[in-house]
């Protein structure tokens, strides 16, 4: 470290002044010792920091509603709302930080969930441009950009969230024909079949679901209506084949994406009738516990996070509330 003539004079201060506030000591005490260097070469420890962002190249397809997954070291980012983007498969490498089309998906679909097991990406339900929820999953192999329809979701939905566990893709919540649902069926690609588990006790869509351990976390959404978002957090215990209640997140939103990095999840963005989300909020499952991190440069809604490396990727989503679309491509760093 460089020694500025400012930092020289700070650290002739008597011994007093260079106390830190929360420091109890009582004159006759003995002095508690501190090594100079120490306090003035430490940084801020990295878990006491709120994170950083940093822009990337945007998705070349603005769109909103999407699905995102991680094969390997590349990113797709899957679907979306506008008619021209129901189909759009776009890859993208964070290494050289640019994009790629891919080949599109069979059927044109938004408010899809998106999840990859071992080197291949599975694509869930969804809605189709009418509205109709879907009962599809198509497998897609990046290594022969290859797609195909395999055993179809037992429950048609959309606005559902997807995740994997021991090799087993987890598809749960969801609006289906019925209204809003707590199904979860989980997808055995080994055998090409799917059964039933014991459904979420909130039923609820556009949320966010994240696995951690042996657990899964379902976070945030919406009661079928987005003014009626909500924080609720319930963890699945796939041993058990039960749920519990966990802390809530501390802001109510729907439409959101969640992404793990190390043993914590972090919750993005969000809408209601009125605004988009810029939250970004860390739960901590061993601790049962939420903190605030570093606001998204974007607020925006229908959104997707993926995780690669030490980096959480945020990407696409709308900016205003509804049927909005965006390019956006921000690395979050805890």
């Amino acid at each position: 470290m460089v020694f500025t003539r400012r930092r020289l004079l700070a650290a002739s201060l008597p011994f007093v002044a260079m106390l830190p506030r929360s420091a109890a000591w009582q004159v006759g005490s003995p002095p508690p010792s501190v090594t100079l260097t120490t306090t003035l070469a430490s940084p801020t420890p990295a878990s006491d920091s709120p994170g950083a962002w940093a822009s990337k190249a945007e998705v070349p397809t603005p769109r909103s509603e999407v699905a995102a997954a991680a094969v390997g070291n590349r990113i797709y980012v899957l679907g979306g709302y506008d008619p021209d983007a129901a189909t759009a498969n776009e890859e993208y490498d964070p290494v050289t930080d640019t994009w790629r089309q891919r080949a599109a998906i069979p059927i044109g679909l938004n408010h899809s969930g998106a999840a990859a097991i071992g080197d291949k990406l599975y694509l869930v339900g969804g809605y189709d441009g009418g509205g109709r929820p879907l009962d599809s999953l198509l497998e897609y192999e990046p290594a022969t950009d290859a797609w195909r329809q395999i055993a179809p979701l037992p429950t048609a939905r959309g606005a559902l969230a997807v995740a994997t566990l021991d090799d087993r893709l987890y598809a749960l919540g969801g609006v289906g024909a019925d209204g809003v649902t707590g199904a979860l069926e989980v997808y055995d690609p080994g055998s090409d079949r799917w059964e039933e588990r014991q459904p979420m006790p909130t039923a609820r869509d556009h949320f966010a679901l994240a696995a951690v351990g042996s657990k899964l976390y379902a976070i945030g959404g919406r009661l079928e209506d987005w003014s009626n978002n909500v924080g609720t957090n319930e963890e699945y215990d796939l041993q058990a084949d039960a749920w519990r209640p966990r802390a809530a997140m501390p802001t109510p939103r729907s439409g959101i994406a969640a992404a793990v990095l190390g043993d914590r999840i972090y919750v993005f963005g969000g809408e209601n009738p009125s605004q988009t989300f810029d939250e970004n909020e860390e739960y901590d499952p061993r601790t049962d516990a939420w903190r605030v991190r570093a606001r998204m440069p974007t607020p925006r809604h229908g959104l997707g996070a993926v995780t690669l490396g030490d980096v959480v990727y945020v990407v696409a989503g709308g900016p205003t509330p509804g049927g909005s679309a965006s390019g956006a491509n921000e690395a979050f760093v805890p």
